[in-house]
């Protein structure tokens, strides 16, 4: 199968299927003498694995890590240091319940990459979707730890922090925005109030056997302006492309988005200003990113998650022999995938600003 790697110097090959053994992941291009416990790989992934509330699946997931290589710990250093090797992680799969799928094997599920998989490979894997189940953004969340070490190598200062700002039609009110909110409640939610509003809706949704969407947004603060490329290589081409592979995300946008289209030019444009000796930028309609190349302005990306397509309301689909029938798709899913989206969406901006970060590096100094 093709393209199951991501990046230019700082470089990533995902591997391993929803129902298999395990998945993980192998990264390339790290610089060496970084400290990396797996212990902080974990902590990440705690965030992001299943089971952790009612608003999620209920897939009982350790997401146990293990680095396999590309670390060396003895009594001259202070703990397991990057030497430069790929290093490799492996998370074990241990609460695969195959049998909840025996029932659709032959079966499209609407929303899904059945029908896309089968087309293209003629063959697919049924328990989960395989390869192409969002269990596979584990591993992205694992590398994305990694990256952010390798980032903060080049460029300390750089923070990056993701919420939700929209579960179905409800979305935050920005006066109540509060970084501080995220950790207080299952939807990494920086509006308390909307978070109440949330637990209703999809608690609803949940009961009825439906789902919702919702909007992710990641801000990344701190980046030194000059990352990026101003053709092919586009920062905010390569962080759409970055959010965009994710599984179920549907849209992308930095900063206005697609709001700038019902501005004026002089509504849209960033003023500039200088401010204790430095470039000061009056608003951030571009979200960070000015000809593909930051701005060090915030660079702040949000992208759609469309709704779970796996529900138990019956819907029409065909089998793989063409015939018309209903389905309903049992298991364990999550009312709305957005919740688990939003670690990912944070180790996608990190994998593209480590990679970045190295590539200026290695071409400017």
């Amino acid at each position: 199968m093709s393209f199951n790697s991501f990046g230019h110097v700082f470089r990533i090959t995902t591997w391993g299927e929803s129902h298999g053994p395990a998945l993980g992941v192998v990264i390339d291009g790290c610089p060496p003498g970084i400290l990396l416990h797996a212990s902080e790989i974990q902590s990440a992934l705690d965030k992001r694995k299943p089971g952790t509330s009612k608003f999620v699946t209920q897939r009982k997931e350790p997401d146990a890590v293990k680095i396999l290589s590309g670390v060396f710990e003895d009594d001259a250093t202070d703990g397991p240091r990057t030497t430069g090797a790929p290093i490799s992680l492996e998370i074990e799969n241990v609460d695969q319940r195959s049998k909840d799928y025996a029932d659709i094997r032959d079966k499209y599920r609407p929303g899904h990459a059945d029908f896309t998989y089968d087309a293209k490979y003629g063959f697919r894997d049924y328990r989960g979707g395989g390869r192409s189940s969002a269990r596979e953004t584990a591993a992205r969340v694992a590398a994305g730890v990694v990256a952010e070490k390798a980032l903060a190598l080049v460029h300390p200062g750089v923070a990056i922090r993701a919420c939700l700002t929209q579960i179905g039609p409800h979305k935050i009110d920005r006066t109540r925005f509060d970084w501080a909110e995220i950790d207080n409640n299952p939807f990494w939610c920086p509006d308390p109030v909307a978070a109440k509003l949330w637990e209703e809706k999809l608690e609803a949704a949940r009961k009825a056997g439906s789902s919702l969407g919702a909007i992710v947004e990641v801000v990344a603060s701190g980046v030194p302006a000059g990352l990026g490329a101003p053709v092919y290589g586009k920062l905010d081409a390569e962080l759409a492309s970055a959010m965009m592979s994710i599984n179920a995300a549907k849209g992308v946008e930095i900063g206005a988005g697609m709001g700038a289209a019902a501005l004026t030019g002089e509504e849209n444009a960033d003023e500039i200003r200088i401010k204790n000796g430095r470039p000061h930028f009056l608003s951030n309609h571009a979200g960070g990113i000015l000809g593909g190349i930051s701005s060090g302005q915030d660079i702040v990306v949000r992208f759609s998650v469309k709704p779970t397509s796996s529900i138990s309301t019956p819907r029409k689909t065909i089998t793989r022999a063409g015939t018309e029938t209903e389905i309903t798709t049992k298991g364990r899913h999550d009312p709305c995938v957005g919740i688990r989206g939003v670690p990912v969406g944070a180790a996608m901006m990190a994998l593209v600003l480590a990679d970045h970060a190295l590539l200026h590096r290695a071409q400017c100094g």
